[in-house]
């Protein structure tokens, strides 16, 4: 009989050695976001798919950025293509699953806007397929996958790739950066809002390496052991 305990104590072993690399992708996660709120702001576009759980997380970030993190601001345009059921099912149908991603991003995405594409194991044809599809329409193409190199992330402009074998971990940090894209896109849009206006002013995308005005640290100390007291400080 496996020992009580020893599923959970694997499980944050696990999460805690990935968040030690996790932490390196600070600067990135702050360029992202800040890039989102200029883009979108201007009246751009996000495009997000994923299969899965991964379409679940998709949904997770399009319903921040329509309605709210934290703060109320301006309503902001992204859609998760899986979520379009008729037209997937549609497009499965005449075209083949391959297709379901890239033939929305070719009806929906324009030049300027961003596809986010999401992926544990990175090696997806559809995610592909809409990946090369968003790159010969014009649009930025960003992946979240799990250990590189895989073929999405060789498909797109970017990828921020959580270094784990476990995909149930590979999630979890998905959904972290969700949250994290979106608090540093709000913090964006609070820094470049005019008062005198009350509205988001347009400016240049942020350039890389370009921080929030305070760091939002992405690590947190596990306790392992049963208790013990020795910590992972991930």
């Amino acid at each position: 009989m496996m020992p009580a305990g020893s599923l959970l104590d694997t499980h944050l072993t696990n999460l805690a050695a990935a968040l030690v690399p996790y932490r390196r992708c600070e600067s990135q996660l702050a360029r992202w976001g800040a890039d989102l709120a200029h883009r979108l702001a201007a009246g751009g576009r996000l495009l997000v798919a994923g299969n899965g759980g991964s379409a679940a997380e998709a949904q997770h970030l399009t319903a921040e950025l329509v309605g709210k993190l934290h703060h109320d601001r301006q309503p902001l345009s992204a859609i998760a293509l899986h979520a379009e059921t008729s037209a997937l099912t549609a497009i499965a149908n005449d075209y083949g699953y391959t297709d379901v991603y890239a033939r929305q991003v070719r009806a929906h995405g324009r030049r300027g806007d961003v596809l986010l594409l999401l992926s544990t194991s990175g090696s997806s044809p559809n995610l592909v397929s809409a990946a090369q599809a968003a790159r010969d329409a014009g649009l930025t193409t960003w992946a979240l996958t799990g250990a590189a190199p895989n073929p999405l992330a060789d498909a797109c402009d970017e990828v921020l790739a959580v270094a784990s074998p476990d995909t149930q971990v590979v999630q979890e940090l998905h959904l972290v950066t969700s949250h994290l894209l979106c608090e540093y896109l709000e913090q964006e849009l609070a820094a470049t809002t005019d008062p005198a206006v009350g509205h988001h002013v347009p400016a240049d995308p942020a350039p890389a390496g370009r921080l929030g005005s305070g760091p939002v640290r992405a690590g947190v100390d596990v306790v392992l052991d049963g208790g013990s007291g020795q910590q992972v400080d991930a």
